[in-house]
């Protein structure tokens, strides 16, 4: 941790909320993987066998005990690494069970929504969750709220047709007038948020039936909170998307009930279902789950909306970023929904693949350079892209480890933990807000995406989980792995403190200074946004050592090392000679200018 300056000291008062989005590093966590720190609460309120309940913590798509208490217990362990924001997986009450008989599993990721109004059981009480945030705030780390407003869990059914081929049913065959649904046209339901979401346009919807014919069942007539979330009227019942065209909007996503989210019932409803969580638990940001799935006007006065509520909490700097997903590295598509929707930020899906075509398919490292020059797409341009979460994997894609690895067979344990490391410092120190997902410090190498991707940090009893080889550790997930000595929390800890110390590693401007046809240096540079100090960020993403002339400011003289290691001064004014092992980095700092 050669120059590494002590970052700031945020425990008085609440200084964190000063803070830039563009200024936080992310910790991205499933409470029920995390910590069991009530295991009173592991069935939820519901009794009976796991198809009940829930929970059964040998299977990994149910839940495993995981909680805001156990959250709560470890906030040291974050704050050791330098977290400054967690983000967690939706935490409200959700459908404990659902899916066909045979393959059903469990909400313990949250996303199969209930009652949007407190949390899951399995996971403890609005109390608790309240301590939790205060107990964040009073460390200076920063709440970020998972939130969904495209569907709810899987209630509703249909009363025509086989309910494993509710094949999607378009706007053209069946508009809103079949089956006298209407007393006219109801909508425009256009692509481009112009359609007409008034209150007296949306009168003239009558009838849910126009496409597939709602059915509730009779046990699950009121088990949705807010009671307007159970008013067939409110969702679209066009049937299962294919994610793409039009069904991406009003489809079904993988059977849950999809929201009418032109309706302005249901945009005035999930304003206040936001609005309340900001204002009652003061949490700091939110993010937005398949928000591409959502049409463009929702959003373009969600967010106003939920800006106003907190700038009236008294919350300066609250964060929202959509999800978005899209595995290419380039930035246009996931650019346009803070254009045309106004969303503030989106999570870097195009940072994301840009790393994997270097660090696991050996492309050059011109693929990062040309994504970030699309930066200048996102509406406000690079300022925007400060304020990007960056990732290398998450609970979806996979871990960045099993990625990797899957791109590279037979590669060796040793070279594996090379490659994920550099790709953690190249994400503290490159432009965004990096984001580390839960387990990743720890070396965690899953089976594949989704469910094989979701280990347990505390002893689990998932075979599956526990037969996988980590990186970094002798340890297994059948032990507690909250290990600081870890090599990869290290080095987090390490980046983050030189990223809460350098505000040009946090909020300065950037500039690409290097790159290659084929895996080798890419090089960046940072300035001070008070001084414009530059900085250097260099990378080697090959297998051997490289070197290269760096083309620097023509008044620099001499480098602070900051890691890595630095020449310490230039070999010729506006040149720098650099040096870097396989999968090696150096970060620098001038020190010395010309006058």
């Amino acid at each position: 941790m050669a120059g590494c300056t002590t970052a700031p000291d945020e425990s008085d008062g609440a200084a964190y909320l000063d803070r830039l989005p563009s200024e936080e590093i992310i910790y991205f966590v499933l409470p029920d993987r995390f910590e069991n720190g009530d295991p009173s609460n592991d069935t939820g309120e519901f009794a009976g066998d796991r198809l009940q309940t829930g929970f059964d913590p040998a299977a990994r798509g149910f839940f495993h005990g995981g909680d805001l208490a156990g959250l709560t217990s470890r906030l040291d362990y974050l704050e050791g690494m330098g977290i400054t924001a967690i983000w967690f997986a939706p935490i409200f009450q959700n459908k404990p069970v659902q899916g066909p008989p045979g393959d059903e599993s469990a909400g313990y990721h949250g996303y199969w929504v209930t009652d949007f109004t407190r949390p899951d059981s399995h996971f403890g009480t609005r109390e608790e969750f309240v301590a939790f945030v205060d107990a964040a705030h009073a460390r200076g780390m920063k709440v970020y709220m998972d939130i969904i407003t495209n569907h709810t869990a899987d209630v509703i059914t249909y009363a025509d047709g086989d309910e494993s081929n509710f094949e999607y049913r378009s706007l053209g065959d069946y508009p809103y007038s079949t089956r006298g649904g209407v007393d006219g046209e109801p909508i425009n339901p256009g692509f481009t948020g112009h359609e007409d979401s008034s209150e007296e346009n949306f009168a003239r919807l009558v009838d849910p039936n126009y496409a597939y014919i709602p059915e509730v069942p009779e046990a699950e007539r009121d088990v949705k909170v807010p009671v307007w979330l159970n008013d067939p009227i409110y969702y679209h019942h066009r049937g299962n998307s294919s994610f793409t065209g039009e069904d991406s909007r009003f489809g079904d996503f993988s059977g849950l009930d999809d929201l009418f989210t032109e309706h302005p019932r249901v945009r005035a409803g999930m304003q206040e279902i936001f609005c309340d969580w900001i204002t009652e638990t003061r949490v700091d940001g939110f993010r937005i789950d398949t928000a591409r799935h959502v049409d463009p006007g929702f959003w373009q006065e969600f967010v106003p909306a939920m800006r106003e509520c907190a700038a009236g909490a008294g919350i300066p700097n609250f964060h929202m970023f959509g999800e978005v997903y899209k595995d290419v590295p380039e930035n246009g598509y996931i650019a346009e929904y803070t254009r045309r929707d106004g969303l503030p930020a989106v999570l870097d899906f195009a940072f994301q693949a840009a790393m994997r075509e270097l660090l696991g398919r050996n492309q050059g490292t011109v693929v990062l350079a040309q994504m970030f020059d699309g930066d200048v797409l996102y509406e406000d341009g690079e300022e925007t892209a400060r304020t990007l979460p960056t990732f290398l994997g998450n609970h979806d894609m996979g871990r960045f480890s099993t990625l990797i690895r899957d791109d590279i067979p037979g590669i060796s344990q040793d070279e594996l933990l090379q490659r994920v490391m550099l790709g953690h410092a190249m994400m503290l120190s490159l432009r965004g807000s990096p984001t580390i997902y839960y387990g990743d410090e720890q070396g965690f190498v899953g089976d594949g995406n989704d469910q094989r991707a979701r280990e347990d940090m505390f002893p689990s009893l998932t075979a599956e989980y526990n037969d996988n080889v980590l990186i970094g550790t002798d340890a297994t997930t059948a032990d507690s792995n909250f290990d600081i000595a870890h090599p990869l929390y290290r080095l987090i800890a390490e980046f983050s403190a030189l990223r809460r110390a350098h505000p040009a590693l946090a909020r300065g401007p950037q500039q690409v200074r290097h790159y290659e046809q084929e895996a080798g240096i890419f090089a960046a540079a940072r300035f001070d946004p008070d001084d414009g100090t530059e900085y250097l960020a260099v990378f080697n993403t090959s297998d051997e050592e490289r070197s290269v002339n760096m083309w620097v400011n023509y008044n620099a003289r001499a480098f602070e090392t900051l890691a890595g290691e630095c020449p310490a001064i230039v070999s010729a004014p506006g040149s720098a000679a650099f040096t870097l092992p396989a999968f090696g980095w150096a970060l620098c700092r001038v020190s010395e200018v010309a006058e």
